[in-house]
């Protein structure tokens, strides 16, 4: 499908109605906030589709599992005639029940006749009607391959439930990411037009001052490089504004996997260090109450120890010999129960073990060894996850500390930019340190945005570290 370019990203915000609105509700209009972004990814991104095929698959195989416990009808029917003579005709039909312990419930009906008929085939004519039971009194008593699919088929539902939720979360963890990188390339840009238009308006003053002969003309020159190093500032911003905007619309899709591209005119919701919290749930108060055992992670590893443990369980039970036993009674009629004789029956019993037991012995040693395997897989990844929040935890303070820093130090240089416009303006400074200070504040001002960016990122890792189950409204 062609790419589907929405300059103002209308139809997600309405934009058709904007030229009768005033130009703050335009404004308004315009914004995409992370919440609302986010809702979008959750809802139409194919990957966000894909996580759903999870819960589906392990429906099908649950679907599949049960299969093994329906009812069979079964009939066999055999007939051969040759030059007018009817050698055998045999018919045997069996219903055949299923149940949870290993256990099958039979009832059939055989009948039976031909002049080379087998004597142990012999029926009466109306035929013979049976019905028993079949019961594994050894191997698969207790559970056998049909039991143990349908538990893991059950367990596998949970399991994919939590495999949804990782593969869902990361895609919103990367979402979390390319928005913050479109909301500080937007900051960037903001700043230099800024300074920009600051620039400019001073070359214009120094300019007129220099044509009344107030001011050396030289001094005009050294503003013009000034406007040209800052609209070159602001190019370079525009262009990695661009890069941003295009790397988020990688995220945003819209109903029949419509692709779309994100607007010029759209700008991201104004943010400060507290935004992200009740959005991704990272408030640092809320890790005290955080339970680990509820981490999707944890939760998946649990689940594929339970189904491990199934597999254990069956390759211990192949350790038993098998030992068959069927008893079927027979009648030759239905619903007789006065003529029914306890004498009259079909039996059986099958018994099988090997010798030595070397490839039941293995597979259970090879079902233990996944086992503990898996367990210990869980307690790294357990300790992993603690560490790693705490780590979090440390890096967010240490950068709100860094920003408060860095904001105090913003409002000095933006104190000694504005003294030394006025100083310049009653000629007791220059261009060059008017520039000076600029460059100080401008410097600031970025160091300040970077910190901001690794104080927002960092709760975006925290939040790829936690990937809790966050309600995207």
């Amino acid at each position: 499908m062609s790419r589907f370019y929405l300059l103002v990203f209308g139809f997600i915000f309405h934009l058709t109605s904007v030229a009768q609105d005033s130009p703050e509700e335009v404004a308004e209009d315009n914004v995409l906030s992370l919440n609302e972004f986010l809702a979008y990814v959750k809802e139409f991104h194919p990957i966000a589709q894909l996580a759903n095929f999870e819960i589906s698959s392990a429906q099908a195989e649950l679907l599949r599992s049960r299969g093994a416990f329906d009812p069979q009808v079964m009939v066999d029917w055999k007939n051969k005639e040759f030059k007018g003579t009817e050698y055998y005709d045999v018919l045997n039909s069996t219903f055949k029940i299923p149940t949870w312990y290993g256990i099958e419930v039979k009832a059939g009906f055989e009948q039976n006749q031909g002049q080379f008929l087998n004597p142990e085939r012999t029926v009466p004519d109306d035929g013979l009607y049976s019905a028993g039971v079949s019961v594994p009194i050894g191997q698969g008593l207790f559970i056998n391959d049909r039991m143990a699919d349908l538990r893991q088929a059950k367990i596998m539902q949970d399991l994919s439930q939590a495999q949804r939720d990782i593969r869902l979360n990361q895609l919103l963890s990367d979402a979390v990411l390319a928005y913050l990188d479109w909301y500080l390339s937007n900051r960037e840009v903001n700043l230099f037009e800024n300074f920009v238009d600051r620039a400019e308006i001073r070359f214009d003053g120094i300019k007129q001052s220099a044509l009344a002969g107030d001011i050396p003309t030289i001094d005009t020159l050294e503003a013009g490089i000034i406007v040209q190093n800052r609209k070159l500032s602001l190019e370079q911003a525009n262009l990695k504004l661009i890069k941003s905007r295009l790397k988020l619309s990688n995220f945003l899709w819209f109903e029949d996997n419509i692709p779309l591209e994100l607007g010029p005119f759209v700008a991201p919701e104004d943010l400060d260090e507290n935004s992200l919290d009740p959005v991704l749930g990272t408030n640092l108060l809320q890790l005290e109450n955080f339970v680990l055992e509820d981490h999707p992670k944890i939760r998946a590893l649990d689940f594929k120890i339970d189904q491990l443990e199934v597999d254990q369980r069956l390759k211990a039970e192949m350790l038993k010999p098998q030992l068959d036993v069927e008893y079927n009674f027979i009648n030759e009629r239905v619903g007789q129960f006065e003529n029914f004789n306890t004498n009259d029956y079909k039996a059986g019993v099958f018994f099988k073990v090997p010798l030595f037991l070397r490839k039941e012995r293995g597979n259970l040693k090879l079902a233990k060894i996944k086992v503990n395997e898996a367990q210990l897989d869980l307690d790294f990844e357990s300790l992993q996850l603690q560490n790693k929040i705490q780590a979090s935890r440390s890096e967010i303070l240490s950068f709100i500390t860094q920003l408060n820093t860095f904001q105090s130090i913003v409002e000095d240089n933006t104190s000694l930019l504005r003294a030394e416009e006025r100083k310049f303006s009653f000629g007791e400074s220059s261009v060059f340190l008017i520039n000076a200070r600029e460059v100080s504040l401008i410097d600031a001002r970025l160091k300040e945005i970077k910190v901001f960016e690794q104080l927002l990122k960092s709760k975006a890792d925290l939040f790829n570290i936690l990937i809790n189950d966050v309600t995207i409204d």
